[in-house]
């Protein structure tokens, strides 16, 4: 069964406390529908803003960029208190530093087509040297029908 829903317009503007909603989201560190709807609009709602008015995204902008600030100064803080993985974690995430993973595998083998072949000649040799003769698989064979 297919209920109705009301649906009323809303006016879509920048209002102060909107754009503190915006703020507030994207400093939290929410990105797309998750921000849109904790500033209280809807997905479209948001990004029709956005295209509307330069500002709202300028807040999302600015609140990020808050947030972040925030958290590197926290991270430094510890660092600088002694914490090795907040150190450790400035270090990698900022400054690209990475633990030394290298392998370094050298293969230096040379093919000889002719060496190939005597080697291969040289089982074949072993395999018939090992082989009993046909005259002693007769007699084995003879041997054990007698049994």
């Amino acid at each position: 069964m297919f209920q109705s829903l009301p649906f009323t317009a809303r006016k879509i503007e920048a209002t102060e406390s909107r754009l503190q909603r915006i703020y507030d989201a994207a400093k939290l560190g929410l990105k797309g529908d998750a921000l849109a709807l904790a500033a209280g609009l809807l997905p479209t709602e948001y990004r029709q803003l956005c295209q509307l008015d330069p500002v709202a995204e300028m807040a999302e902008m600015k609140g990020r960029a808050d947030g972040e600030r925030d958290m590197s100064m926290c991270l430094h803080k510890a660092a600088s208190e002694g914490d090795a993985k907040a150190a450790l974690a400035i270090l990698q995430n900022v400054h690209g530093w990475v633990a030394k993973q290298s392998i370094s595998i050298d293969v230096d083998q040379r093919i000889s087509i002719t060496q190939a072949l005597r080697d291969a000649e040289s089982r074949v040799i072993d395999v018939i040297a090992h082989e009993p003769s046909p005259t002693l698989k007769k007699l084995n064979a003879e041997h054990h029908l007698q049994r």
